[in-house]
């Protein structure tokens, strides 16, 4: 390893520490699905599933002023349809103005079928032909849980090879006890498999990390297994030491399955890098980097259009957020030619007044 003797990045300040998370948890009230809310005198509230991580909600606004009355909505992130564990997402109430995501506007995912089978075989190139690792960065509340009932339903159809599977991430750990404690939100597919599996997040070859010296232990080992470890990005956490230990091991694999903003380490592999700098060094890429998006929580371009069909008659204007500008530009195409007149794309501290 070459040592880099330049900046890697700037120093940045957190939005927020830990200390502030504490403090704000105190402010939280939990409020069900389906029901609209008072929150003002003339403000009310309504959340509806959308199907993204456990607990997602669109939000609809209804405002009142004087004897008028005006609906706002935000989708929030768009879930997808027939995917496991969550119920479905729903479209929300119509609206006179909604703001909508558009994370991945430009692209349609893999089909289920084709996700399974890839996922297969990625694995089993990987620690049975070369006898690596395979490594899958991935975020701590629903991207995790969603590899491990895969996995979990793999193993009782007999179809996974036997590997160690570890999931090394604290936060995962403790997301994935509250998803087993919540089958009030699964969906029926999920209910059905626990008629013959009744814990879908556990199987004989999986392993739960929770100390730090375990994580170590596993940097050190040459042993094929499966890493699942946050963050997604590969911007943070125990990930980080994952690749510095394992990225220039050409028997190795990084699967990524879900979006990556510019800049992270994510989106530099997923581009083709050769190089990345990490803990002052300058490191080889020697690993695989292989993608599947099929496993992203967010809807496609034709699964978003789907969930805010419903708005097209009515809705004086669309803005979209949550995505890259030429995605953006991208899906205002997209749903442009699929009959919504009026789509903005809001720049940086724009305001916008609602008539």
């Amino acid at each position: 390893k070459k040592k880099n003797k330049g900046k890697i990045l700037k120093n940045r300040v957190p939005l927020y520490e830990s200390k502030d998370v504490a403090e704000t948890m105190k402010l939280f009230k939990s409020y069900p699905y389906e029901q609209w809310h008072k929150i003002h005198d003339d403000v009310e509230i309504f959340y509806r599933d959308q199907g993204h991580i456990l607990g997602s909600a669109s939000i609809t606004l209804r405002i009142t002023e004087g004897n008028r009355k005006r609906t706002i909505g935000f989708t929030g992130d768009i879930g997808r349809p027939d995917r496991p564990i969550l119920r479905d997402p729903k479209s929300q109430p119509e609206v006179d103005y909604l703001i909508c995501e558009s994370t991945y506007g430009d692209k349609d995912h893999e089909d289920k079928p084709e996700q399974v089978e890839k996922f297969l075989k990625i694995l089993t190139e990987t620690c049975i032909e070369k006898r690596g690792k395979l490594i899958i960065p991935a975020f701590s509340i629903g991207r995790t849980q969603e590899l491990v009932y895969l996995m979990d339903k793999l193993t009782t159809a007999g179809r996974l090879p036997p590997v160690p599977v570890f999931v090394d991430s604290p936060l995962a750990v403790n997301a994935t006890d509250i998803y087993g404690i919540h089958s009030e939100c699964y969906d029926d597919a999920l209910n059905e498999y626990m008629l013959i599996d009744k814990n879908p997040f556990g199987f004989n070859n999986l392993k739960y990390v929770r100390t730090v010296d375990e994580s170590k232990w596993l940097n050190e080992s040459k042993d094929p297994c499966v890493i699942i470890s946050a963050s997604g990005m590969m911007n943070a956490g125990r990930i980080r030491h994952h690749m510095y230990h394992n990225l220039e091991d050409e028997k190795n694999t990084f699967l990524i399955v879900g979006y990556c903003s510019p800049e992270t380490a994510g989106s530099i592999l997923k581009n083709g890098a050769t190089e990345l700098k990490l803990f002052g060094d300058v490191l080889e890429v020697k690993a695989s980097i292989e993608t599947m998006s099929s496993f992203s929580a967010h809807g496609d371009r034709n699964e978003m259009l789907n969930n805010i069909q419903n708005q097209k008659e009515n809705l004086k204007k669309l803005f979209l957020v949550h995505g890259e500008h030429d995605t953006q530009q991208k899906f205002q195409e997209y749903l442009g030619n699929r009959g919504f007149d009026n789509v903005a794309i809001p720049y940086e501290g724009e305001e916008v007044i609602i008539s």
